[in-house]
């Protein structure tokens, strides 16, 4: 299956004339579809048997990872981690963040980084904590005398805020050990955060799913540099 995807990948990519980052922008100057097509296999390749000795060593859930392209149309550059139906862990990159990433560095990390989520359990917990907020709040709605309506509109709020209660303590987490994953990998993971550069910065709100963009590269330093004296 991983040879499937990455053939696919390949011809996929280097199908790509001008790739596209969102908004209908093109690919930034000097993309070469075939070097990303080349360099995102190289990553697959160091990283993937990394993650999925971290996740035998950490946990007992399925550490098979499926690593796969989203070449929907008109997609922002984005890398999310999912499961299919039977539990099997799935990571999934847009072409168009394939395309923007500036070195290998910064895939491996980003790939490291979503493989962390699922070692770590977050998709699961952060299920959990979306029942457990949709229960309380709409529980108390309707004990107040609230209609149907308002019952279900005060368990969607409920769930939104389970979620983000704990999202960007799961980012962190996500961050220290993509960055554990990274370099053990052979890549450089605070060359690897130099990606967040590039994408707007969240700033430090209860509201927003991840956490300030300084914050996150001062933990991937840090995991780094205890990597690097511990050797």
């Amino acid at each position: 299956m991983r040879w499937m995807v990455i053939s696919c990948l390949l011809m996929l990519v280097a199908a790509c004339d001008a790739p596209t980052t969102g908004g209908g922008a093109t690919a930034r100057p000097g993309f070469n579809p075939d070097a990303a097509a080349r360099n995102f296999v190289q990553v697959i390749q160091r990283v993937e048997p990394v993650a999925e000795r971290e996740c035998r060593a950490r946990t007992r859930r399925n550490c098979d990872f499926k690593i796969v392209v989203d070449d929907r149309p008109g997609q922002q550059p984005n890398a999310f981690q999912t499961e299919d139906r039977s539990g099997r862990p799935v990571i999934a990159f847009t072409i168009s963040l394939i395309a923007d990433a500036r070195s290998q560095d910064e895939l491996a990390f980003i790939l490291g980084h979503e493989a962390a989520h699922h070692i770590a359990g977050h998709l699961r917990s952060s299920r959990q904590n979306a029942s457990i907020g949709a229960q309380i709040l709409g529980s108390a709605v309707q004990a107040s005398g609230g209609s149907n309506a308002q019952v279900e509109a005060a368990a969607r709020v409920g769930a939104q805020v389970g979620v983000l209660r704990y999202s960007q303590r799961f980012e962190l987490e996500a961050d220290s050990l993509g960055a554990v994953i990274t370099r053990r990998a052979g890549f450089d993971p605070v060359k690897g955060a130099k990606f967040f550069d590039r994408i707007p910065d969240p700033g430090n709100s209860f509201l927003n799913t991840h956490p300030p963009t300084a914050q996150r590269q001062a933990t991937v330093r840090k995991v780094d540099a205890q990597l690097r004296g511990a050797q």
